[in-house]
């Protein structure tokens, strides 16, 4: 992107997921010093960051019942993207990972970077981040797959029962208006019966939600996938599926990594008998 002269930038940043315990010393910092600050959080943690700046902005205002979530986005936008032309230092502090389903973080960069001025994210620590710590998962075990709940119900998915498959808003799973808090446990069943044809429906499955005080506790509640559709949800709950079924080897494609390993040590080998017969 070429320099610009425009003074006004734009910093997206993640006070992560924790009230007080996830915030990096380079994010605490770049909300004491912003022109103004925008916050997308839990209320209490937003109330915690107004205590950073003397202007601090909450963009949760903007969401309303029955409200396409698409109208809130854009107006998050534009409250944001004002205050970024009048050359200000501004400050978005989005709940968690300020780039994890957040989706006016990313637009707000790409418009303010697109007008000109600088911008930038500043990572957080995250849900994803909080659940392999609070559910003992190494992703590197047996890989995991995150969608977004919906995406699954919505678009031709390929799943793999042998990895961990982590559904995020899951509460608002097969819900199409964009508007609602919850979707019905009938728009549920859409996703269950997906799901059924690659676990079976008495697979425990856990409903994760990671605390935002420090004197919460962690929700992990397992359940039957069966009963998904009539278990009780929020719109922070995720939906953690274990592997269900064993990895498959590719005994094929071993077969020939270790015949490419047989070839490379016969190599060696016959390049080191060269080299003892040059020496004699």
């Amino acid at each position: 992107m070429a320099k610009s002269d425009k003074q006004g930038s734009l910093v997206c940043v993640g006070p992560g997921m924790t009230l007080g315990a996830h915030i990096t010393q380079r994010c605490r910092k770049l909300i004491e010093n912003a022109d103004v600050v925008f916050t997308s959080c839990h209320p209490i943690m937003e109330a915690w960051i107004a205590q950073m700046n003397k202007d601090v902005r909450s963009l949760q205002g903007l969401y309303a019942e029955n409200k396409d979530r698409r109208i809130t986005y854009r107006e998050m936008l534009d409250a944001i993207m004002q205050e970024v032309r009048k050359e200000k230092q501004v400050v978005g502090a989005f709940y968690g990972h300020p780039g994890v389903f957040a989706r006016v973080p990313h637009q707000a960069v790409k418009q303010s970077r697109a007008e000109g001025f600088r911008a930038r994210m500043e990572p957080g620590i995250s849900a994803e981040d909080c659940l392999y710590a609070d559910m003992g998962i190494d992703p590197g075990d047996y890989g995991c797959q995150h969608y977004e709940a919906s995406q699954v119900v919505f678009y031709e998915r390929r799943l793999d029962p042998s990895a961990y498959l982590v559904l995020w808003q899951i509460a608002l799973a097969g819900d199409i208006s964009i508007s609602k808090r919850l979707s019905s446990a009938e728009e549920r069943k859409v996703l269950i019966r997906i799901l059924s044809e690659h676990y079976p429906l008495t697979h425990r499955v856990a409903l994760y939600e990671c605390p935002t005080l420090i004197t919460d506790r962690v929700r992990i509640d397992w359940i039957r996938l069966g009963d998904l559709p009539g278990a009780d949800l929020t719109p922070v709950t995720t939906l953690v599926v274990p592997p269900a079924v064993k990895m498959k080897e590719a005994r094929n494609i071993k077969e020939e990594i270790i015949a490419l390993n047989q070839q490379a040590v016969a190599s060696v080998q016959h390049s080191y008998s060269a080299f003892q017969g040059e020496q004699k």
